[in-house]
């Protein structure tokens, strides 16, 4: 099991092989496996970058996010104009329904309303925007409105979990309430358990996720 000392050296390592981030703009601090990354950075993607690193780092439990975006002067953006940026954004990208999608900007917050039937049009909404210029934050409303069976969401998350190479679908079980899915079971990081979450997101008819799988302490050979 790894210390939070451990755990706080392969973070920040991490974090100098990211070649969008310095080293400089983000701390991190370990309790008990939780990572805080507090600093500051310039942009929404670096800070998005900077918790998906932590994320994938073995031992670490959850990530408590504390970056505050701060735009340089030169490059700030107006709401309209952030505005203006995202809906551009949001209509050449094919993978989303962007008649669909409500906007709104305040002090460079994004804020996504609306529908969308799967979720990864859901997600490539906010992909699509959070490397834009002023962006600070998005928040992303965006409700599902899919049609699909219990059972024919069940077996599309368990086929996917058995073609993962990053989750052992032997460990993981499936339990579908409605359109609401619930994972139990045990993984080897938090990375896998978000990994596994990322991939019955992915199945047609979900509607929510209780991500309950728990990770496995490796047991100490003395």
């Amino acid at each position: 099991m790894k210390s939070d000392a451990e755990i706080q050296k392969d973070v920040l390592a991490e974090l100098k092989w990211q070649p969008s981030l310095s080293s400089a703009e983000i701390g991190v601090a370990v309790k008990n496996g939780v990572v805080t990354l507090s600093g500051q950075v310039e942009s929404f993607i670096k800070k998005a970058t900077a918790e998906r690193a932590a994320k994938n780092i073995a031992g670490v439990k959850a990530v408590a996010e504390d970056i505050e975006v701060r735009m340089p002067a030169k490059s700030a953006k107006s709401d309209t104009e952030i505005a203006m940026a995202i809906l551009r954004a949001l209509e050449w990208n094919s993978a989303v329904q962007h008649e669909r999608i409500k906007i709104k900007v305040e002090n460079g917050v994004v804020r996504l309303d609306g529908e969308a039937e799967w979720d990864f049009q859901r997600t490539q909404a906010k992909k699509a925007i959070e490397k834009l210029a002023g962006v600070k934050t998005v928040l992303n409303f965006i409700t599902l409105k899919p049609h699909a069976e219990p059972v024919d969401i069940q077996q599309k998350i368990e086929a996917a979990f058995k073609r993962s190479a990053t989750v052992d679908s032997k460990k993981v079980s499936v339990d579908v309430i409605g359109s609401k899915v619930v994972l139990h079971g045990k993984v080897r990081s938090f990375a896998e358990k978000q990994d596994a979450e990322n991939a019955a997101w992915a199945a047609p008819g979900v509607l929510a996720i209780d991500n309950q799988l728990e990770i496995e302490v490796p047991e100490m050979i003395f």
